[in-house]
């Protein structure tokens, strides 16, 4: 049993546990996954995720990362977070990804509009922000779908793999 943080129709966000790692590491390595993330060509040791884990545990105050289950199973399906949280300027960055198999199912923008919930209502958030490749087409409809709009772009700024220099878009979204 763990502790549900948030719950919605589709998923809910739970706390992350470290045997959550296992699955964490496998998905972070899969390039179909990695594509779209942060540093697509990283490759990661399963000792990664574990100092990520204890980082993530000393600076919850700044960062907070939530398991997205499936209600009806209860199985982890993938990790959202809200990232840099600055309390000053009342805002965060949005990150957020799925296990391939679980694709195309609403998990991300369900798990995306909990994740705002947190952010405004118990983080008294004003704003939270995201930055996405153009050529994530789904990622782009889960933050619009959320009431994200787009605020500007980077032209020509991130390399991903098998699509060259792509636009990188900024998105935001006020509590308002």
């Amino acid at each position: 049993m763990r502790p549900i943080i948030l719950r919605g129709n589709l998923v809910s966000l739970s706390m992350l546990l470290r045997e959550d790692l296992k699955h964490v590491w496998l998905w972070y390595n899969d390039r179909d996954v990695r594509k779209y993330l942060s540093f697509p060509e990283e490759i990661f040791f399963y000792e990664d995720e574990l100092e990520w884990y204890e980082a993530l545990r000393r600076e919850k105050k700044h960062e907070k990362v939530f398991a997205i289950l499936e209600n009806s199973s209860r199985s982890l399906v993938g990790l959202v977070g809200l990232h840099r949280i600055d309390y000053h300027n009342g805002r965060a960055e949005l990150g957020y990804f799925l296990a391939k198999e679980h694709w195309g199912h609403g998990y991300a923008s369900e798990a995306v509009k909990l994740a705002l919930e947190y952010a405004f209502e118990w983080l008294n958030l004003r704003k939270v922000y995201a930055h996405v490749f153009e050529t994530n087409i789904a990622s782009i409809r889960v933050l619009e779908k959320n009431g994200f709009q787009l605020a500007g772009r980077w032209r020509k700024h991130q390399y991903v793999p098998g699509e060259g220099f792509v636009d990188v878009l900024c998105y935001e979204r006020f509590r308002e």
